[in-house]
């Protein structure tokens, strides 16, 4: 059959909201079944070659059966980690208007008339098609046990299967996941994270067999239990129990033994989707898939398939999104007219199971002839790894537990003969011979480095900075094992020097503040300044920067903590300069510190009398305090005065510091509350007060997973468990905000507090200048795992120094409010004219709004001016 040619049209049709169908016209159609990643690939592989509606392609169809458009199913246990549906999104916002993609949502196709060349949704909608593709992916498979269908038997698969499961795991205590595979052991993790005690029962001898070996099984094993997880392998399920009610009470093993559980999932695997094309009369494989052949097409011309609906022409359905994508590209290009086969893909993979990770890539197992195993297995610290050799020492594949470091670069390698020998990077640091690590560089441009969206080292070392290496290749926006690698391919910035006084960054400088005991910049620039700059005054960039650090490692280097003493004073912003924010009339805002949000109603009265008093305008702010606005320079110690003999102290709000921990009323009133959020949040805030760092930090603490507080969009953010409490980092909000990654779980007060006081040093340690947690996290080399691995895991043995900072900062902390109205040399900074410091500001002045005041802006503004035109007449 002649390939489609598509001509070009006026209009784009596209709408997201009734299905209707059209008359076949002279605008070819392409209806795309199944909305999923690779479906949603295809769609982008039609826009990026110019095939959509608003590129005067073909109309473009979508019916998708679930009430969403595609997310990504890779990063599906995330959901429990804070992420939300729309955080999981793959589609970008307009996507679907700005390409003319008419999408229907919950109208999966139920009919393929391949004679009339229509589709048939279930809404009864019937669309004609030129060229139809198949993505309906895979269903769960669920053995045929008795009892399958009770009430608490799930399957793990799509979002809406996720919000079932947190529902119904409210009221249980124990769940069981049937399936140790990837999958399998990712709901575990998700029981786990809600609560239960949780079994895994997998009928293979080992945990994943299709990815690791026996060896490498058994260290997942070891791992997994030393979590407090359950593991059944070699047995498989005869029978889940239900009560009289319906609901899951236990299950039958095929050993002979059982288990009381509440709650089952079945992860056993999947199959392809192809009923559908079974119905229609489409070839399929003996053991399910569509038969397709190199192109993608099925045995109908007009009708592809792709993704793991698909069995592919070289005889397997591929169950990974890698080889998905692949498939989506081949189709997309041969449907354009272009020349395109998928012959087969990569089904290397690593991720992160229960916090351990785990890769596996080519001949993982050794299945070719002669080939060879080097082996190097920690049973004490659970890592396991393998490499594959061939006869002439080609790598030909491997496998990693426990420590995956060197799968971003070992896989692309597979398939060459290695520069060393392959002992040496398996063997730990110490050990005799070994270890080296080739790192990236060591590989050829031809190297594919983001197996997802098959992209090379070439491609890749053609830009600059990882933004732009996912924005033009799309390279890291997969399943994101490939980022470490694109972030060590980058090159290095010419100067990382701070500013033109500093060749060092904020991180370097910290290093030599804390480790050489400096306390004055002028000793710092004088000692490690560039050349030209020592002897000087230091810029607008450095000063700000130094004065920080020295702050933050006051009471460690033996430097004053007040930073309005001595040269400290000159380094300070204009915020910090008068510890209150200037606003736009050259007025002042004070913000006392309302620990947790918690106040009683005297201290309110104060806060009430002293705005009116001093004529202030009052707000209360979304950190649960009370913004008080309209003081000038000269008045600011008089309100700290009387907000200090009534109990207040500095908030804060002028500093790159802590600023709040907010937090919802907790298991004291609340009747949903499992911990006391407003204990936690008034600790905290103690504990922080007062802490200088690279930008300011928020913090807040919820109550239970209902998440009043908003704690996951805090620099670091506690949820309550019932277990104790769940600890977020990275969030933020603002102009780019960012869900909190969840660092750690299920922990006790003072593991909450250990914690975060590691987190909270190791951020300030490392973080550049006016870096927030949220970008710093996903700068630093290894994300979030790397952070886990030095705070949690104490990988750099860094924690008991961080611990101790944190330590000296809590014993050092003093009000600067406090120490400023006792101490009359230092009150002498705070007046408007320094030859007249009884005189106000004459520009300060307000004008009444709401039975408040706001600034009087037409007096900083001055006089309105006549303009005259060139004839002399004013305009």
């Amino acid at each position: 059959m002649p390939e489609p040619t598509f001509e070009p049209r006026t209009t784009a049709a596209a709408s997201n909201t009734t299905p209707h169908a059209r008359a076949h016209t002279a605008v070819p159609t392409i209806v795309v079944v199944g909305h999923g990643m690779v479906g949603q690939r295809f769609l982008e592989a039609l826009a990026e070659r110019g095939l959509t509606p608003a590129a005067g392609g073909a109309r473009v169809v979508v019916l998708c059966e679930e009430p969403r458009p595609a997310y990504d199913r890779v990063r599906l246990t995330s959901y429990f980690d804070g992420r939300s549906p729309e955080d999981l999104s793959l589609v970008e916002p307009e996507f679907m208007a700005r390409h003319g993609v008419e999408l229907y949502l919950g109208d999966p196709a139920t009919a393929v008339d391949r004679a009339g060349r229509t589709v048939t949704a279930r809404s009864g909608a019937v669309f004609p098609y030129d060229t139809l593709v198949l993505a309906t992916g895979s269903y769960p498979f669920v053995p045929p046990v008795p009892g399958k269908d009770a009430r608490g038997c799930f399957v793990y698969r799509t979002i809406e299967d996720l919000l079932a499961i947190e529902e119904y795991a409210k009221g249980a205590a124990t769940g069981a996941v049937v399936g140790g595979g990837l999958l399998g052991l990712e709901a575990a993790g998700a029981l786990k994270g809600l609560g239960l005690a949780t079994h895994v029962v997998e009928f293979a001898p080992r945990l994943m067999p299709a990815q690791v070996d026996e060896g490498g099984g058994a260290a997942l094993l070891r791992t997994i239990q030393d979590m407090g997880l359950s593991v059944h392998t070699g047995v498989g399920t005869q029978e889940v129990t239900a009560g009289e009610d319906g609901a899951v009470t236990g299950m039958s093993l095929s050993d002979g033994s059982s288990l009381a559980v509440d709650l089952v999932v079945f992860s056993a695997g999947v199959r392809p989707r192809d009923q559908l094309a079974r119905e229609c009369g489409l070839a399929v494989g003996e053991r399910g898939g569509i038969v397709v052949d190199e192109e993608c097409r099925t045995s109908d011309p007009a009708v592809f398939a792709i993704g793991e609906c698909a069995l592919t022409a070289d005889g397997r359905v591929y169950g990974l999104v890698a080889p998905g994508y692949d498939m989506a590209r081949t189709a997309a290009e041969v449907i354009g007219g272009g020349r395109s086969a998928f012959t087969g893909a990569d089904l290397s993979t690593k991720l992160k199971l229960l916090g351990v990770d785990v890769a596996s890539f080519g001949d993982a197992h050794g299945a070719a002839e002669g080939s060879l195993d080097v082996v190097y297995s920690d049973a004490r610290a659970g890592v396991y790894k393998k490499l594959v050799m061939g006869s002439d020492g080609t790598l030909l594949g491997g496998v990693l537990v426990g420590d995956a470091e060197s799968y971003g670069t070992l896989r692309p390698l597979t398939g060459t003969v290695l520069p060393v020998a392959p002992e040496q990077l398996v063997l730990p640091a110490g050990s005799g011979g070994g270890p080296v690590s080739l790192g990236p560089g060591a590989l050829p441009d031809e190297a594919v480095i983001c197996s997802c969206h098959n992209v090379t080292k070439g491609a890749i070392c053609e830009h600059t900075t990882p933004p732009e290496v996912k924005k033009c290749t799309k390279a890291g926006t997969g399943c994101g094992s490939c980022l470490k690698v694109i972030g060590q391919l980058m090159p290095p910035p010419e100067d990382s020097g701070l500013c033109g006084c500093f060749p060092y960054s904020r991180s370097e400088l910290y290093e030599i503040v804390r480790t050489l005991e400096v306390t004055s910049f002028a000793e710092l620039l004088d000692s490690h300044g560039r050349e030209e700059a020592r002897g000087g005054d230091g810029c607008e960039v450095c000063k700000p920067t130094v004065g920080s650090v020295i702050a933050s490692l006051a009471p460690t280097v033996g430097a004053s903590g007040y930073v309005l003493d001595g040269e400290q004073a000159a380094l300070q912003d204009t915020n910090d300069h008068f510890l209150a924010n200037l606003q736009r009339n050259g007025s002042y805002s004070i913000v006392p510190r309302i620990p947790g949000g918690e106040i009683t109603p005297e201290k309110l009265i104060v806060i009430g009398e002293v705005a009116r008093d001093f004529g202030l305008y009052t707000k209360i702010t979304g950190g649960q305090r009370i913004d008080l606005f309209g003081a000038r320079v000269d008045q600011l110690p008089l309100i700290w005065t009387r907000l200090v003999d009534a109990g207040f102290e500095s908030g804060h709000a002028y500093g790159k510091s802590l600023r709040t921990v907010k937090s919802c009323v907790g298991q004291t009133w609340c009747r949903y509350g499992v911990q006391d959020s407003v204990k936690m949040a008034i600790d905290l805030e103690l504990r922080y007060r007062g802490l200088r760092s690279p930008h300011k930090l928020k913090s807040a603490v919820s109550g239970c997973a209902r998440e009043c507080a908003e704690a996951r969009g805090k620099d670091f953010g506690i949820i309550a468990t019932a277990q104790g409490w769940n600890l977020y980092v990275g969030g933020n909000g603002g102009a780019t905000p960012r869900h909190a990654d969840l660092l750690a779980q299920d922990l006790s007060d003072a593991e909450l507090v250990r914690l975060i006081d590691r987190f909270l040093m190791f951020y300030i340690r490392t973080a550049d200048r006016l870096e927030r947690t949220s970008a710093w996290l996903e700068r630093i080399d290894g994300g979030l795992d790397h952070v886990r691995d030095v705070v949690v895991h104490d990988s750099l043995g860094l924690c008991e120094e961080l611990e101790r900072l944190m330590a000296d900062h809590v014993a050092g902390y003093r009000d600067e409010w406090a120490e400023t109205i006792n101490d009359p040399e230092r009150l002498r900074r705070f007046v408007t004219f320094v030859n007249a410091p009884d005189a106000p500001d004459p520009s300060v002045r307000f004008i009444p709004e709401r039975d408040q005041i706001k600034p009087d802006l037409e007096i900083l503004a001055g006089p309105v001016l006549a303009v005259r035109t060139l004839e002399g007449t004013a305009s």
